[in-house]
């Protein structure tokens, strides 16, 4: 069976990415494109790398014909992402790649955001995209929040050990580096090349980073006592991949083997041999997220090392994922290409 599909946000890096994955699928095939500021233009002439594909022009989002439907990707910008699915039928199955439904008390969305929820009823149905943890939720959902991708990056290098009970809850430091494609695609002047080539800078410091709001929410309730993670993010000149490094107090072997049997059958993460570390040069451009751990030369302290690839596994990778399982298609469907090297 063959599943028509739109996506809305097409014009921007995730909606590209999932044009990229989906073009490889095989119970999958794009029926509408919408893209608001770009309406009525070729893929080809908004993104030249996918024009040998055969797609609908774009439209505007009010413009499409949801009836044949399947299911919608949503990739649009937070806060016009819930204005928007508020109006699709309550029919359609929906994956939304933006911050929107992610956090499940609105007064923490507002919190966060800044802006009270405009589909706060609709928020009550929505199951976070945490593929690896929600898997069964996910599959008979109709509204999937994807993660943040440096909230999955730091879930998947701490949820195991938070549920096994082996690092001390209140002394956990996560510092993450994440590609310039993370911030979207919009014009700003802090991403122009002369702006951000040659260096890199940390950013949200102090906890003000959004996705604090995620790591809050999910690891407060896995331990069923608050967690707060001391986190600053880094923005690097370059175009895709977050790494991420974890310092926790904890003992080293039990963690990996922590890793080991929490992801062992799991087909996108990849546990390293102990006291190896990942690079992001090795999941580029793939689905995969690689974990490493190392002994730290303080006694009873360790040292995690967690890489993806922000547009893949970190969103657009992670929403395909979600969708093969609540259409009930193979999880692994059109996700499973190589990392690209060099």
């Amino acid at each position: 069976m063959t599943y028509s599909i739109a996506i809305l946000g097409a014009s921007g890096y995730t909606g590209a990415e999932l044009i990229r994955l989906i073009a490889g699928h095989s119970s999958m095939k794009i029926k509408a494109l919408g893209a608001n500021s770009k309406a009525g233009q070729t893929i080809a002439q908004v993104f030249p790398h996918l024009r040998h594909l055969a797609l609908p022009t774009l439209l505007q989002i009010d413009e499409i014909d949801f009836a044949n439907i399947d299911l919608c990707f949503c990739a649009l910008p937070h806060k016009t992402s819930q204005e928007v699915i508020a109006r699709l039928p309550r029919s359609l199955r929906i994956v939304d790649l933006s911050a929107d439904f992610r956090l499940r008390d609105p007064a923490a969305y507002k919190q966060w955001y800044g802006n009270d929820h405009a589909a706060a009823e609709i928020q009550k149905e929505a199951v976070y995209g945490l593929t690896e943890f929600y898997r069964d939720e996910i599959r008979s959902a109709r509204l999937v929040a994807g993660t943040g991708c440096n909230a999955a990056t730091g879930q998947y290098m701490l949820r195991p050990l938070i549920a096994d009970g082996l690092v001390d809850l209140d002394d956990i430091i996560l510092d993450l580096k994440c590609a310039v494609s993370g911030a979207g695609r919009s014009l700003k002047e802090n991403l122009l090349h002369a702006e951000l080539s040659e260096g890199y800078n940390a950013y949200a410091v102090g906890g003000t980073h959004r996705h604090l709001g995620e790591f809050d929410q999910e690891f407060s309730a896995l331990a069923g006592r608050p967690v707060r993670v001391q986190f600053t993010p880094h923005l690097i000149p370059a175009n895709r991949g977050i790494l991420a490094t974890a310092y926790v107090k904890g003992d080293a072997q039990a963690i990996h083997k922590s890793f080991e049997t929490a992801y062992s059958n799991e087909p996108f993460l990849e546990v390293l041999p102990f006291g190896e570390v990942p690079g992001t040069r090795h999941i580029r451009g793939s689905n995969f997220c690689h974990i490493g751990v190392s002994q730290d030369r303080i006694s009873g302290r360790t040292i995690i090392v967690g890489v993806l690839d922000n547009l893949t596994k970190g969103s657009s990778g992670q929403a395909l994922q979600n969708a093969n399982l609540m259409l009930g298609i193979e999880e692994t469907e059109g996700l499973m290409m190589a990392p690209l090297f060099p």
